[in-house]
């Protein structure tokens, strides 16, 4: 006969093991291209480990929507995002978050 504690030890390592302890998710990504629609006007933004240059300037994480919006209205639709090889993963979805509830633009992420 088995003992309890050797159920419980198998009950516990079944579930350990079949249980997903991180969220996955996806961003969608589109290689840049060239097309019919308008004329591109691009924006220059780079993200290194500890800041974010957009155009040259350096801004904030929360100030991005409202510089990316004043960009737009100049006639900007296009933004070209180089990523630092200090940048992490994190930092980058938490800026393309961002770059994706700015309406009609488009995001080309360079090497």
């Amino acid at each position: 006969m088995t003992s309890l504690i050797d159920v419980i030890f198998l009950l516990l390592l079944f579930f350990m093991l079949s249980s997903t302890f991180t969220r996955f998710g996806e961003i969608e990504l589109t290689a840049p291209g060239g097309g019919a629609g308008r004329a591109a006007t691009p924006v220059y933004l780079r993200l290194d480990a500890g800041r974010i240059l957009l155009n040259g300037r350096e801004t904030a994480l929360d100030d991005v929507s409202a510089a990316l919006a004043e960009q737009a209205e100049a006639g900007a639709n296009t933004v070209l995002l180089k990523l630092d090889d200090s940048t992490d993963s994190q930092r980058f979805i938490d800026l393309y978050a961002v770059l994706r509830a700015v309406p009609d633009l488009s995001v080309a992420v360079l090497r």
